[in-house]
């Protein structure tokens, strides 16, 4: 699926709106340049899943766990991660394979490590359509 956003509030519903659908197990990989809007959908999607304190990105401890909605968030970005092996060191085997929903973003650095199934979430700006506009694709894949 395709989604055209105009403005932040609108990637944050949208966000939302996939955060209600997610179930226990799915991890959602989260891809765009940097300033794009990843927070803003993360912040979404986290309030889909019913939490409502603050959701920031984690980019200096790789990892926020947020546990106060219907399913436990694990919010990952793996920007700085130098070595795959540092994801063995937080243990995110429990988190993908857990009862709650991971979102990764910078998802192709770890992409030996992902389950077999995925939604990947790509954000794009486009200028000539505003400052302002995302274009935002869905699509579930699996590992060949």
């Amino acid at each position: 699926m395709v989604y055209e956003t105009q403005k932040p509030e609108e990637t944050y519903e949208l966000g939302k709106r996939l955060g209600l659908k997610a179930q226990p197990g799915m991890v959602w990989c989260l891809e765009g340049d940097l300033g794009v809007g990843k927070t803003v959908f993360t912040q979404g999607f986290a309030c889909g899943l019913g939490i409502n304190g603050p959701v920031n990105s984690p980019t200096f401890t790789i990892l926020q766990q947020y546990e106060d909605g219907r399913l436990p968030l694990y919010h990952f970005d793996v920007y700085r991660i130098a070595d795959v092996e540092e994801m063995e060191e937080i243990g995110y085997e429990d988190c993908f394979y857990g009862d709650g929903v991971c979102l990764i973003e910078w998802p192709s650095l770890i992409r030996e490590i992902l389950p077999e199934k995925t939604v990947w979430v790509s954000i794009e700006k486009d200028m000539d359509k505003g400052f302002d506009y995302r274009r935002i694709t869905v699509e579930e894949k699996q590992k060949p």
